[in-house]
């Protein structure tokens, strides 16, 4: 008598199919899935770039008399007694990796004057307060961690650069060319 032997299972051919379906879905599914980071690493610099604004206000009013901090070190430096005003991870934005793909830094605004020298500073920051701030975000790999740049001064408007490249200080920031003001 013989037997019947049964051979289950999925054959090769079934199998290469259900591997090309995956690959189609996953070729379609990846851009989104980037253009959904990027949209999330730009409302990262954004939200990053209000809070440096917010800080500055607060340092201007209690501790820089009335000038702002020239760097994301001064903002981040307690006064005693106090807490910082700037939270650790904005505190070393500026260098890599960043934060959220995007280099955060502040600087001298054009035509920043002293108002307070760094010791009179209410936290002893190493740079003095000063009329005028320039605080910017710039995506790390522009294409990949983001595809605008974002400014903002002592006027809390935030700019941004459909391109991506660094929005140079001026006062007053204006809209021309790629640079436009966020709504």
């Amino acid at each position: 008598m013989k037997t019947i032997q049964k051979n289950d299972g999925f054959t090769l051919i079934e199998l290469l199919i259900v591997v090309a379906i995956i690959g189609i879905i996953a070729a379609v599914a990846v851009p989104g899935l980037l253009r959904s980071r990027q949209s999330g690493n730009e409302a990262s610099a954004i939200g990053s770039l209000r809070a440096i604004a917010s800080a500055e206000a607060s340092y201007a009013a209690s501790c820089g008399g009335g000038g702002y901090a020239t760097t994301l070190a001064a903002l981040a430096l307690a006064p005693s007694g106090g807490v910082a005003f700037i939270s650790p991870d904005l505190a070393t934005a500026n260098v890599a990796p960043g934060k959220s793909g995007y280099l955060v830094n502040v600087a001298v605004g054009v035509g920043g004057v002293n108002v307070l020298a760094a010791a009179s500073t209410c936290n002893n920051a190493a740079t003095p307060s000063q009329t005028h701030y320039h605080a910017t975000a710039v995506p790390i790999v522009v294409g990949t961690t983001g595809q605008r740049s974002f400014a903002t001064n002592q006027a809390s408007a935030i700019f941004q650069n459909r391109t991506g490249a660094i929005i140079a200080s001026a006062n007053p920031l204006v809209a021309a060319g790629n640079i436009s003001m966020l709504q």
